[in-house]
């Protein structure tokens, strides 16, 4: 299986998806910082406190990479069946379900991977360009980083699994707008926030959904050998 997806990595050719990580990490940066701007602007508090922060760039960095993690699906798996391509792989000497098995690790890998380190990243230099321009009040909690490493990683875990949802519905008509437009449904309803209540901010919503994608992926693995070649 390790091998499968080593093979599917090198065909991926990955520079578009790690030049599109690095320039939607700037972009969630500059975002924060002009919302920072404004805030100390108009007096209205937006970053209330480094807690409220990082929820807030917990939900834009996840609900970026599960879009990317829809347009992964829509390239290696949607794409192939639209185009046929798939079907010469399903003539290798090789199980169906392991090919496709492979695609859909790898693109949880990635997705999973991309969140924590993007998590990390965007975190930390926010809260650097704080010291400058003081965007959130108060003194960073440096004793509870540990806690909130931990919390980003349960979160990217979740947020994995769960933007392998999106290939229900890509697979129903092999649609890649169906693919992409259910993510961004997906994101909107998990990823709010709102001061007082946040759903980005409860770690029991993601992980219920990642299971849901897992079935969604054992369901899609099952019925590949149901696929007619054509």
């Amino acid at each position: 299986m390790f091998t499968l997806m080593k093979l599917e990595y090198k065909k991926m050719k990955l520079r578009w998806y790690v030049s599109g990580a690095v320039l939607a990490n700037l972009i969630i940066v500059g975002f924060l910082c002009l919302i920072g701007f404004v805030q100390n602007l108009e007096g209205e508090m937006i970053f209330t406190g480094y807690e409220e922060s990082l929820v807030i760039i917990g939900a834009l960095v996840r609900s970026t990479f599960m879009i990317f993690a829809a347009v992964l699906i829509a390239r290696l798996v949607i794409g192939g069946y639209r185009n046929k391509t798939i079907f010469l792989m399903f003539t290798y000497p090789i199980s169906r379900k392991k090919l496709i098995a492979a695609k859909l690790m790898l693109i949880a890998g990635l997705t999973f991977l991309t969140i924590f380190l993007s998590n990390l990243f965007v975190a930390a230099m926010f809260i650097s360009l704080n010291t400058w321009f003081q965007f959130i009040p108060g003194e960073f909690p440096a004793d509870r980083i540990g806690e909130q490493v931990a919390s980003m990683i349960v979160f990217a875990i979740g947020a994995a699994g769960t933007s392998l949802i999106p290939l229900y519905f890509g697979m129903r008509k092999y649609s890649v707008p169906a693919t992409i437009v259910s993510a961004v449904l997906i994101v909107t309803l998990t990823t709010q926030n709102s001061p007082g209540f946040s759903l980005a901010s409860i770690v029991y919503i993601p992980l219920a959904l990642a299971v849901v994608g897992i079935f969604i992926s054992y369901w899609s693995i099952r019925q590949v050998e149901e696929a007619d070649i054509v």
